[in-house]
């Protein structure tokens, strides 16, 4: 599988470059990238090509804490419609989820995930899928992108409490410091700063559902025109094909699906943080509620189409899901309907 950024994110890149006098067109001529494709909003660029496009604007410019200049950041970074979700969300911790949830459009090479620590909580960033060793310039910008992100998002200067990368010490501390401004570390396990709960909690100025709404199904239909269509939906599909065996362990599917750290299948299964228990209920139960309204076909019959062995299993899950059991159920149907006629 080659993974990939979209051109939005690259174009907001090669804007931070071209701020710094590299020559941005000889720079992607030299990767062997073609720079058009940076103004087709469905175009994406491969990211070994980006690391290697960091590699060269460093040596060219020979800047090491190139991409650590919030100024420029906050100039040129763009999370296009995913940035659009963000801001409709309630509070920066929700947006985060978001985040993690829909960050493939954006890169599905890089990874996040939100790692509790008593009532705060670790931004944690990473890179998956590359062959090729990526520039610690590449992560170190990335993890700056999100602490400008939630600047953005709040309005305020969100503070991180503390930052850790997984590098060497830097020759220069100078540019982290301005960067991040807050205690720092190398040599660390991951790369990832720290917010405050006070900060994640905050409610974000321009929340609005119904505009969260519409950016997030035109965000699961790029991502679906991608071939990726997400963790929650992957989630998703797989709850639905284990439904016949009984209600899934959140375990089991973060194996299946490779989703190691649990807060990310959560996160991957719902936009409001609802228990996993209630998550999977709701794509499960939409199946037999389907066919439960449909009186051809018999009790036993969509316990054979759901993949229930046993009618037994079946009786017992709707009574999980509708608190009736299924004969009871499709008879509320009916009169439901009745009633609305």
């Amino acid at each position: 599988m080659n993974r990939t950024s979209s051109s939005t994110w690259v174009k907001g890149l090669a804007g931070m470059f071209a701020a710094q006098d590299i020559d941005v067109p000889r720079l992607f001529r030299t990767v062997g990238l073609n720079i058009a494709l940076l103004d087709q909003a469905d175009a994406r660029f491969d990211v070994e090509k980006i690391s290697e496009l960091w590699e060269l604007a460093v040596a060219w410019s020979g800047n090491q804490a190139l991409g650590l200049n919030p100024e420029l950041t906050s100039r040129y970074v763009n999370f296009d419609i995913v940035g659009h979700a963000l801001l409709s969300s309630p509070s920066l911790r929700a947006a985060l989820e978001h985040l993690a949830g829909y960050l493939a459009l954006i890169s599905d090479a890089t990874t996040f995930e939100m790692v509790p620590e008593c009532k705060n909580c670790w931004l944690v960033l990473g890179h998956v899928g590359n062959t090729r060793r990526v520039p610690r310039q590449r992560q170190e910008y990335s993890l700056l992108t999100v602490l400008t992100l939630c600047r953005w998002l709040t309005r305020r200067n969100v503070p991180a409490l503390r930052a850790e990368f997984a590098f060497p010490d830097p020759a220069d501390l100078h540019p982290y410091r301005m960067a991040f401004d807050c205690p720092l570390r190398f040599a660390q396990p991951s790369t990832r700063f720290l917010l405050s709960a006070e900060d994640l909690d905050a409610d974000l100025p321009s929340h609005s559902p119904s505009m969260l709404a519409f950016h997030e199904r035109v965000i699961d239909e790029r991502l679906i025109r991608l071939g990726n269509v997400g963790t929650r939906y992957r989630v998703k599909e797989e709850i639905i094909r284990r439904l016949h065996k009984g209600e899934p362990r959140r375990e089991d599917i973060a194996s299946c699906l490779a989703l190691t750290d649990r807060a990310r299948c959560s996160v991957g299964c719902t936009r409001n943080k609802a228990p996993f228990n209630n998550c999977w209920t709701r794509p499960a139960a939409s199946w037999p509620c389907k066919y439960l309204t449909e009186d051809r076909h018999s009790l036993g019959q969509v316990a054979d189409m759901l993949g229930f062995v046993d009618q037994s299993n079946f009786f017992r899950a709707c009574k999980r899901w509708f608190g009736l059991p299924p004969g009871q159920y499709r008879q509320r149907l009916e009169a439901d309907r009745t009633s609305t006629a």
